[in-house]
């Protein structure tokens, strides 16, 4: 079930950012976000409505929003866990797609979001429900769908169910996460399949942390299975304030090279992602993790074997 083409959705902004102790200015934020865009990136999570005493890094949601450039081919997103949030994001009148979650365990979903998981669930159709009368779209995130930090192991049943449920509510897609970076290729073949046929026809996204290392294999299952959206994060910086061990994103650029190589478009441009990798190194004042942001794309010798041969 290979395919073409795979939609990339850039978290760096909320995803990358929110469990960062270093405080990065708005300024850079939209710096970020602009270089993701001049990168190819057209669907960008800009940022999140929640508690700023919660996620200190996003509390300057609005005034991000204020200074997000026009434009009409690039739909930005903003995460929300309540209708609070959903109200203040509609609000500001710049956010194109809310992004709600639903957490698989009781446990996390206490810690995340305050609420038990069904609950979650609840709030999550909710949350589409309103986007779809404010004439926004919404996506649904199953945060934890591989393990949960706090429950352990994740029945694949409890989130097909979920997932079902929410599918009922009319968002664009269904993403699963792995919060946790706990994943096997093999549990990411299963679980995409198998959501992936229950919510036909609406798209399978992943969202996949690399804490363990298994985070492009995880990738590489996951649209080995149909799924056709995936998350990163330029660098690989993320991570999830509530979710003991949660570690970075995989990262756009490593996720792209891979892709590419394998003649799978994502429609970016790698050398401009390694440039932003440099640049939000410094932001940062550390190395990030993303690999190829280390070692280059493939290599351009000045002279190709083909030139040698022909010479």
């Amino acid at each position: 079930m290979y395919t073409d083409t795979v939609e990339m959705v850039e978290v760096s902004p909320r995803d990358g950012l929110q469990n960062e102790r270093r405080e990065v200015t708005t300024e850079d934020k939209l710096a970020l976000i602009g270089r993701a865009i001049a990168a190819g990136s057209r669907r960008i999570e800009v940022t999140s409505f929640v508690n700023p005493r919660a996620v200190p890094q996003m509390a300057d949601a609005e005034a991000v929003c204020d200074g997000l450039p026009d434009r009409e081919d690039v739909t930005y997103i903003g995460l929300v866990m309540n209708m609070r949030g959903a109200e203040r994001a509609i609000a500001t009148g710049r956010i194109d797609q809310l992004g709600a979650v639903a957490v698989s365990t009781d446990q996390f979903a206490m810690a995340n979001q305050g609420q038990t998981s069904d609950g979650s669930v609840e709030a999550c159709r909710e949350i589409i429900a309103r986007a779809r009368a404010e004439g926004l779209t919404a996506q649904a995130t199953i945060a934890a769908s591989f393990g949960c930090p706090f429950e352990g192991e994740v029945g694949e049943d409890r989130v097909l169910a979920m997932a079902t449920a929410i599918a009922e509510a009319g968002p664009v897609e269904i993403a699963l996460a792995d919060t946790t970076g706990v994943g096997n290729p093999a549990h990411v073949e299963r679980l995409v399949t198998r959501v992936g046929a229950a919510v036909d026809p609406l798209p399978v996204r992943v969202h996949f942390h690399n804490t363990r290392g298994t985070g492009l294999a995880n990738v590489w299952a996951a649209i080995g299975a149909g799924a056709r959206v995936v998350d990163a994060s330029i660098g690989g910086l993320g991570g999830c304030p509530f979710a003991p061990g949660a570690a970075g994103n995989v990262a756009t650029e490593d996720v792209a090279y891979m892709l590419e190589r394998a003649g799978i478009a994502t429609g970016l441009d790698l050398d401009q992602l390694i440039d932003t990798n440099r640049w939000l190194a410094g932001v940062m004042g550390k190395d990030l993790p993303a690999m190829v942001g280390k070692a280059g794309g493939f290599p351009k010798p000045e002279n190709s074997t083909t030139e040698r041969t022909a010479a």
